[in-house]
């Protein structure tokens, strides 16, 4: 039976952790703390991986649905939505190191100990 949104809701957190299952792989994790995450359980190359879609309520379960939909077509495009989670995360990260002001400052510090104190 899928998940509705009363039902994610009135989830309650247990002794354990508790998983409410929608379809097609996506759940709502409940933890005894009381937190709620929207996971993806998926193959990929003969595994099974778990994907984390982000914390109920900033997440609602429309935008669960909608980001587990985006995952599994990366898996039937031959993408591990996980590998490729982590590579756009390495390249945000990539650009901010280079980025025009971290590259200028790099550059006057290397030139401030040539020039005069009026040249810099």
């Amino acid at each position: 039976m899928a998940l509705t949104s009363l039902s994610v809701k009135q989830a309650q957190p247990a002794d354990k952790t508790k998983r409410l299952y929608d379809e097609r792989g996506l759940y709502l994790e409940v933890s005894p703390a009381g937190g709620k995450w929207w996971r993806l359980k998926y193959r990929f190359a003969g595994k099974e991986k778990r994907l984390s879609l982000g914390v109920y309520p900033d997440i609602g379960l429309k935008e669960a649905r909608a980001a587990r939909d985006e995952a599994r077509r990366l898996v039937a495009q031959g993408v591990d939505p996980s590998a490729r989670r982590k590579e756009i995360s390495r390249q945000r990260v990539a650009d901010a190191e280079n980025s025009f002001e971290v590259v200028a400052k790099e550059w006057f510090q290397k030139q401030a100990p040539i020039w005069s104190d009026i040249h810099q």
